[in-house]
This record gives structure tokens, sequence and C-alpha cells, in this order.
């Protein structure tokens, strides 16, 4: 195979070859060996499964990329919730994004995140969050949660930046508080 960095780049920024879809059940098995191979670590695998098992789970924001038949990039949207003393909103959470170690630093992660969050902006969320790096992020158009009254309870390891948010079309600032993991993310992460 030759290395991604050695195929030509397509007008969208990809390695020409690489094609994103909506992911289906046959991926399962592909997406589960990507994701553990990416994080280098089974917790983020068994993070997926839960979410698909979940009934935050929307079908149409979980994507693979492919190349040459083989599943080197997957990320996912669901739904989590933000509570503001008596109210509570829904909201989309992008969680986990993997890209198989030497498909990184491709375009591919990036290509992966801008096709899903424009899907959640199509379906007309208002926003979305994540737990991740400000720096990567940053460049799609991730701000600091916390800015918009929006707060994450990260790990103790993580920079109080890797608080997300995406503000999209539907953005309305009465959307703030604190984000609430539903019980499958809280489960995985705790084990």
């Amino acid at each position: 195979m030759t290395p991604a960095a050695d195929r030509p780049i397509d007008p969208h920024g990809l390695p020409s070859g690489i094609e994103i879809r909506t992911e289906t059940r046959t991926d399962y098995p592909s997406v589960a060996t990507l994701v553990t191979a990416a994080f280098g670590s089974s917790m983020e695998a068994r993070l997926v499964e839960a979410i698909r098992a979940s009934p935050e789970f929307v079908p149409e924001m979980s994507l693979v990329a492919d190349f040459d038949g083989r599943t080197v990039g997957h990320v996912m949207i669901s739904y989590a919730s933000i509570r503001d003393g008596d109210a509570q909103h829904r909201i989309a959470v992008l969680a986990p994004l993997a890209v198989a170690p030497e498909f990184q630093r491709q375009g591919v992660g990036s290509a992966l995140v801008r096709d899903v969050t424009a899907r959640a902006d199509d379906r007309g969320e208002p926003l979305v969050v994540l737990e991740g790096s400000p720096s990567f992020y940053g460049r799609l158009g991730f701000e600091y949660s916390v800015r918009y009254g929006i707060h994450i309870t990260l790990p103790s390891w993580a920079p109080a930046e890797a608080s997300q948010v995406l503000r999209l079309r539907n953005y309305r600032a009465s959307i703030r508080g604190q984000v609430v993991y539903p019980p499958t993310f809280v489960a995985v992460i705790e084990h």
C-alpha cells in the first residue's frame, strides 16, 4: 500500500482514493479494530458499541472513511444534554474521532469532522460539543465552550480548553449550562 503522504490530495484535502460515507452494520468489526488501534486501548471501541446500542445513537451521524475497502477513519455524533437549573436541552456530542495511525495528519480526521458537523447542522442541531485538542478542533471552528456558558467536566489530565463547542446555524445563546452525558458514556468511561 502506498503511504498516505505519497498519494495525491483531492480538492477537499483528502488523500486520493479515500471516501467518506455513512457507517453500516457490516463496518462494525473494522471500526472496532480501527478505534482500538487509534487510541491504543479498547475503551473507546467499547464506547462506540455502547453508543450504537443506546437511544442517543444517530445512525446518519456515524461515518467511516474508506481507502481501498479498508476502514481508515471513524467519527460519530450522538446525543447528550445540557442542564441549566431546571432547563434541559438535547445537544449533539462528537465522540470519538479515530483515524488509523498511518493515515493520521493527512486530512482524514478533519474531513470526517467537517462532514459529520455539516450533517448535524443540516439536521438543525444548534451546536456540537466535544472534549478534545483545542489546536486541532480550533482549526475546524470549535471554540472554548466556557465562553458560551457551556461547561464540560473533563478528566483531571485534560486542559480546561479541551471543553469545546461548535456553534451551528440554529445556535441560541440560551443553551448554556453543564453537559450531562447519558448513562451510556458514564458506564463505559468509569469502568
